[in-house]
């Protein structure tokens, strides 16, 4: 099934911060409704905050009280042939397991949700539940329910980005001391208006690199072979250290595949997992023709040399900045993306069930440094230029 990442309208409600909030979403999400009305709805009947998950029983009464009927899901493998067509809102949990569990919308055979269940392969559908106007059949096809429209929910991160940046825009023409009085009140009157429609505080636009604001999700990467190599390895950091450092990685071990994850914000998530696919692609392939395989032998120590000669991000020209301010903006990067990293490990906890453990494994006995040296030589002619990596803290929208 395909997956599209989805708060429910989290975001755009003015929520920010880390939260478990699964049932609220899945619900907003089916549903149409806004995400802060079913927030509430669950919090009165939950009589607690929902913020860090709540019982499944509570969005059981919340659906059926909305005229969706729930079907058993008899433990199958969370599958698109084990659910019908439409808007479902399914009940996961993991196999051998009934430590907690997860809600998720999947409409048409989608995913909606900010990551995606199917990657971890050992969720079984405990139940699901269709909108009574939908019609199943033994073909496993039924019909959307009709969903009303809910602006905030269609408002995409991307559009929620630009309104901030226009927000910011009109505060700066209203503290500059050269804009006239009337450019001021009219700027004031629009800030009002604009935050007031997206329930949006002066906090949300005055701290540009808020932490709470940020977006998180996890996707993972299949590679062959039941062990990762050691350029898998190092080529998953080198991603992530060099073009996203927001981003961070993880892998394990899935029968006999090898799942490599990456986790951090949204976007950068996305575009890290792309880049990824890319070089392990063409790195394997420059391998198999050369050497005949990219796991073991010459092979995987020309691929070793390859990530290892691969060009390291260069900082942008500094021109006329002093050193002083190099090295502020510099610290003030860094402060922002360790943050940044130990908000996603808290979101993959909180949201995902999981805690990272640190391993060491044994290095690999062979090594051809005469395919090592080739590959280096290799890697050092690779262009990323285009690549749109490392992100950089600017003045610009002051």
């Amino acid at each position: 099934m395909n997956f599209i990442w989805n708060d429910g309208g989290r975001s755009t409600s003015g929520f920010v911060g880390l939260a478990g909030d699964c049932v609220t979403r899945a619900i907003a999400i089916a549903t149409g409704l806004n995400y802060r009305d079913v927030y509430n709805s669950l919090g009165k009947a939950a009589n607690k905050t929902v913020r860090n998950g709540v019982a499944c029983s509570v969005g059981d009464d919340f659906l059926r009280q909305h005229g969706w009927n729930v079907e058993p899901g008899g433990d199958l493998p969370f599958q698109m042939d084990h659910l019908p067509r439409g808007v479902v809102v399914t009940h996961l949990e993991k196999r051998d397991s009934r430590r907690g569990g997860h809600f998720c919308c999947v409409i048409d055979h989608e995913i909606h949700d900010t990551w995606n269940p199917m990657d971890d392969g050992d969720y079984v559908i405990v139940g699901y539940w269709i909108h009574s106007g939908a019609k199943t059949g033994d073909d496993k096809l039924s019909r959307a329910p009709l969903r009303p429209r809910d602006d905030k929910q269609e408002l995409t991160q991307n559009e929620f980005e630009k309104i901030l940046k226009r927000l910011r825009a009109l505060d700066t023409t209203a503290s500059n001391h050269a804009s006239t009085e009337g450019e001021k009140r009219n700027a004031l009157r629009m800030m009002q208006s604009l935050m007031l429609r997206h329930n949006l505080s002066r906090d949300d636009i005055t701290d540009d690199d808020n932490v709470e604001n940020v977006s998180y999700t996890r996707m993972a990467c299949p590679v062959n072979g039941r062990r990762a190599c050691t350029w898998e390895k190092s080529l998953a950091a080198y991603v992530c250290d060099e073009m996203f450092p927001m981003v961070q990685w993880y892998y394990g071990r899935k029968q006999n595949r090898t799942l490599f994850w990456f986790y951090g914000p949204v976007d950068d998530v996305q575009n890290c997992i792309a880049l990824f696919r890319e070089l392990l692609l063409t790195i394997a392939t420059a391998a198999q023709l050369q050497y005949g395989g990219y796991s073991r032998g010459s092979g995987a120590s020309y691929a070793e040399g390859y990530v290892r000669g691969m060009p390291k991000q260069l900082s942008e020209p500094a021109h006329e900045m002093s050193a002083d301010h190099i090295f502020s903006q510099s610290a003030l990067i860094h402060a922002r993306t360790l943050a940044v990293h130990q908000a996603a490990l808290d979101w993959l906890r909180l949201e995902c069930g999981i805690s990272l453990v640190t391993t060491r494994g044994s290095g690999r006995g062979q090594h051809d440094p005469e395919a090592a040296n080739r590959g280096k030589r290799h890697g050092s002619k690779h262009d990323l230029s285009s690549v749109a990596g490392r992100k950089r803290i600017t003045h610009s929208n002051r």
